[in-house]
């Protein structure tokens, strides 16, 4: 991977983590966690969406639509496991 792609993968997924946390509101883990958790959800969401037939798109906003999916349904599992837990 590219120093270029890394770091927009980073930004694209920090973005997605703000969102992430404004949208499910008391699953979350700060504004730091949250990016933490967008950057994950993004490569979840790049390695997922795809084989599952959904396709947000190539430009920018498509990423950070598609890593937001990936970022909520990341805090939704965590706020789950951490209620049973």
């Amino acid at each position: 991977m590219q120093v270029e792609a890394l770091l927009v993968l980073l930004l694209i997924g920090a973005v997605a983590g703000f969102l992430a946390g404004v949208i499910v509101k008391g699953y979350g883990f700060g504004v730091v966690g949250n990016i933490v958790i967008g950057i994950i959800g993004a490569v979840v969401a790049s390695a997922l969406l795809p084989r599952l037939g959904l396709f947000t798109g190539t430009d920018i906003i498509g990423q950070i639509i598609s890593a937001t999916i990936g970022a909520v349904g990341l805090l939704v599992l965590i706020g789950v496991v951490r209620r049973i837990a």
